[in-house]
């Protein structure tokens, strides 16, 4: 594959399809340049385009379809935290991957209101990278240690989203597992096993979660979960 000036690439070729596709977007380079090295060594992973900023960042999932969107925090014009709410509000099923050197209340705050699917701070590199697109592109919840912690010991006193059932609907038992399962860390698959079911029908589940609570990624279903009731504290250990 050949990359094209600063923020654009060429699509994938066929025998490239099945594999994750991914969106850098990062207004420094160089930081690009690191991401996509690490990334482009696995086979499962595309690199179908790179953008500068936000404004591009959404002109390009628009064209590209990419499964994963790694969006960095802070860049002039539109910043992470705008393109990714206008990203999940158009193409809910893309995952958003947040890459930042900020790890202080406000900004985790602000990350999961915007619906990002994993928060990771840039001293984070290598396979911990490569692991974490792969999560986030399964459905996973994708945070650094430090930043769940915070995660949740906020939770009970932010509001983080409208927790309001749509026409008063309920979680199901069923549902209510599956989301305290992914409080306390599992994976989709790991929920699967865990409950004996499916990995198809574990998304729908939390496709299904995600409606009631109106929300748009794990992390969020979980912190709306906490402020709402339907969650505990324990119930993410």
């Amino acid at each position: 594959m050949t990359v094209m000036s600063d923020h654009v690439i060429e699509r994938p070729s066929e025998s490239m399809t099945a594999a994750i596709k991914v969106l850098l977007v990062d207004d420094h380079p160089l930081i690009r340049q690191a991401v996509r090295s690490i990334l482009e060594k696995e086979e499962d992973i595309c690199i179908v385009g790179e953008a500068g900023n936000g404004e591009q960042a959404i002109e390009m999932v628009g064209r590209l379809t990419p499964a994963v969107v790694m969006m960095d925090y802070n860049m002039p014009g539109m910043n992470g935290l705008e393109a990714t709410t206008k990203i999940k509000e158009k193409y809910p099923a893309i995952s958003v991957l947040m890459l930042t050197v900020l790890d202080d209340d406000q900004s985790i705050r602000g990350i999961m209101q915007a619906g990002a699917s994993g928060y990771l701070v840039k001293s984070v590199f290598g396979q911990e990278v490569v692991q974490a697109v792969r999560a986030v592109a399964a459905g996973d919840m994708v945070l650094s240690p430090d930043i769940g912690r915070k995660l949740v010991s906020q939770a009970s006193r932010y509001p983080f989203k409208s927790v309001k059932l749509d026409g008063g609907e309920k979680l199901s038992v069923r549902e209510l597992e599956v989301l305290k399962l992914a409080a306390s860390g599992m994976s989709n698959k790991e929920i699967a096993a865990d409950l004996g079911i499916n990995l198809r029908t574990v998304k729908g589940h939390f496709a299904d979660i995600f409606t009631k609570l109106g929300v748009g990624s794990r992390t969020e279903a979980v912190t709306s979960g906490l402020r709402s009731g339907f969650l505990t504290i324990d119930d993410t250990r």
